[in-house]
């Protein structure tokens, strides 16, 4: 199959051929190679006829690997066809090195005051105000702790690891922060792309190596369980290593509500996402959750204001899932899709789905159980029923 690089599709006479962008019309629209027309995978097939046979193809998907398909259909009606190597990521890793590599200082330093600025300013209702409620509402930040942010890469540990550094310049409290990042085994575009926004962030990273996705590859069976075991565990014991009490993860409002859809949906259960943990393997060690009370729309929108390209999906071997343009696939993508039906519905069920866990009324569920003892709602019932009856008679 013909491929060609971002650096050589550069060179070509935009007017003279034809680039199509197979991702989601949201990914297109944050941006995309310059000149591209989308036409997103799930209506290729349909539209295909519509693009010029006069001109040659060229086809691009997040990663190079789902645009393969379409080259090959194209191909087969007769087009000449070009698949684009290492896809959008590959142009985005191009685009972000160029602007780490030739921009002023005082350009950068600038692009960073304002990326700081929006969280204050623009977003402090939507992000800045759920952050410090959070904070404050499940004590999450005592005097004199130390916290290993731990950033993936994604919008969401990029936009905490910026909240923790303005709380610690700004805020009341003191305390020391480690920008702790584990690279498992990250694609060299990936890698690229979490350095450069790092850099363009003003966030210092403290870096460390694992072979984590080798050790996964060969797994068949819920590889992507153990890989996050295996992640927060290495976070862990190289937190406390540091000298650190806490991780600090990015999950947000939509992660916790997400929980516990897939927790009654899927495992018969009420349980949901807390907001902190004590650590049952790594002693004096806690896990924070500071993102916890905002959405993640409030989230994209700080991205995308701010111009802001974060990767996706880090593992190299899911990257072609939905939240990287590809295909269908886990619970919690049909979570997610549940929750924005609901928020179509109705602007309160989302947090009515949040208040569900937080205010249970133990006489109106028929059992639970706490550290090993279980409760059924038979074992006092008639005691309490005499005791409805006495009240009656008084």
């Amino acid at each position: 199959m013909n491929t060609i690089s971002v650096e050589e599709l550069e060179k070509i006479d935009s007017s003279k051929i034809t680039i199509v962008d197979v991702r989601p019309a949201d990914q297109y629209s944050r941006g995309s190679f310059p000149g591209a027309v989308n036409i997103p995978l799930d209506e290729f097939e349909e539209r295909m006829e519509s693009v010029d046979r006069e001109k040659m193809v060229y086809v691009l998907c997040h990663t190079g690997d789902r645009s393969r398909d379409c080259v090959e259909k194209l191909s087969d009606a007769g087009y000449e066809a070009v698949n684009i190597e290492g896809g959008y990521r590959a142009y985005l890793r191009l685009s972000l090195s160029r602007f780490m590599e030739n921009d002023a200082k005082e350009q950068k330093e600038l692009k960073t005051k304002e990326i700081e600025h929006s969280i204050i300013k623009t977003f402090r209702k939507t992000v800045w105000r759920p952050f410090t409620k959070a904070l404050n509402e499940y004590q999450l930040i005592q005097e004199g702790d130390k916290i290993a942010v731990c950033i993936s890469g994604g919008k969401d540990s990029m936009l905490m690891a910026k909240l923790l550094q303005e709380l610690k310049r700004h805020g009341k409290i003191h305390f020391e922060l480690v920008f702790l990042v584990m690279n498992p085994g990250y694609n060299a575009d990936n890698w690229k792309i979490i350095q450069d926004n790092a850099e363009l962030l003003g966030i210092p990273l403290t870096v460390f190596e694992s072979d984590i996705f080798d050790t996964v590859a060969e797994i068949e069976n819920n590889p992507c369980y153990l890989c996050a075991r295996m992640r927060r565990g290495y976070l862990y014991s190289h937190a406390k290593e540091l000298g650190c009490n806490k991780i600090a993860l990015g999950h947000h409002f939509d992660d916790v509500i997400e929980t516990i859809l897939m927790g009654m949906l899927y495992s018969g259960k009420v349980e949901t996402m807390m907001p902190k943990l004590h650590s049952q393997n790594f002693e004096g060690m806690e896990l924070i959750r500071p993102m916890y009370l905002i959405k993640e729309s409030a989230i994209k929108a700080w991205r995308d204001t701010n111009g802001l390209h974060f990767i996706q999906c880090a593992c190299r071997f899911t990257e072609n899932c939905v939240s990287c343009g590809g295909g269908r696939g886990s619970k919690r993508d049909e979570m997610k899709e549940l929750v924005a039906q609901f928020r179509n519905t109705s602007s309160v069920i989302e947090t009515n789905i949040f208040n569900s866990v937080r205010d249970i009324n133990l006489r109106t569920v028929m059992g639970y159980h706490k550290d090993g003892e279980y409760y059924n709602f038979l074992d006092d019932y008639d005691q309490r029923g005499n005791k409805g009856v006495d009240k009656e008679k008084e």
